[in-house]
């Protein structure tokens, strides 16, 4: 049988500012990765969101990022390793406070955006979030880009990994996801992300702009919940996946 889990990025509004459809995308997801205070999001909005994601029976896990809120994280700053474990740290324990207050358990914790990004290619950040992980707890799920040093690190600090794709991301033949700073890094038409997913759990691999084959192995697929039109996507993925027999399931059973 084959099986995958769906993961959205949320709960990333503040204050009066909303971010995505976070009630939309949750009804047909698995996963859910929530802001944890420093790339977006905020207490109340943390704790919204992890009641949501219970209430409809979704995962919840950390989503810790560059503290950089005018950026929206997606900026890479200069923090020596420590400093990123100490930062993760602290995002892990923000949500957690809210988890516990909500009877929720955590189950994973996915990096964002530029700090995902640079740890994906830079060990000692990599390493730096693991450490953070496990001192916080070996309970947890480390998702990281397939392939990439994060899913190392994790290994290596006797941590369960999730590989990560994407259905709404481009990639490069190596397996690196296109730049956002480039032309047609996001897919926006569903049918092309349908295929992609499809071909990512079925065949190995995502095919590039220009044909290739780039190798990915994954246990779960995300969606960008700020992406236009992510909630449609979203059940238009879960209803085409289950249509050709790829059971869409927790990210805890996927990994068994």
């Amino acid at each position: 049988m084959m099986k995958i889990d769906l993961n959205c990025d949320c709960g990333e509004s503040f204050g009066p500012w909303v971010m995505g459809d976070d009630a939309g995308i949750l009804s047909h997801v698995t996963s859910a990765n929530i802001a944890c205070g420093a790339h977006a999001g905020d207490p109340d909005v943390m704790r919204l969101t992890v009641r949501l994601a219970r209430d409809l029976g979704v995962g919840v896990g950390a989503h810790p990022g560059f503290p950089d809120r005018q950026g929206f994280g997606r900026r890479t700053m200069a923090m020596p390793p420590a400093e990123i474990e100490t930062s993760v740290l602290a995002q892990i324990g923000a949500l957690y406070a809210m988890a516990r207050a909500e009877k929720v358990e955590l189950t994973h914790v996915k990096p964002h955006g530029a700090l995902y990004n640079y740890a994906a290619a830079t060990p000692p950040a990599a390493q730096a979030i693991a450490r953070a992980i496990a001192a916080f707890s070996r309970d947890l799920i480390l998702v990281g880009l397939a392939g990439s040093a994060l899913i190392d690190a994790g290994q290596e600090a006797g941590l369960r990994v999730a590989c990560e794709a994407f259905a709404d991301r481009t990639y490069e033949a190596d397996g690196a996801l296109r730049s956002r700073r480039l032309d047609n890094a996001l897919i926006h038409d569903n049918a092309q992300s349908l295929d992609q997913v499809i071909s990512i759990v079925t065949n190995g691999y995502a095919l590039t702009l220009d044909g290739r084959q780039a190798p990915i192995q994954a246990d779960t697929i995300c969606l960008h919940g700020d992406t236009p039109g992510a909630t449609a996507r979203a059940a238009f993925l879960r209803q085409g996946l289950q249509k050709v027999g790829i059971e869409v399931m927790s990210l805890a059973r996927v990994l068994g």
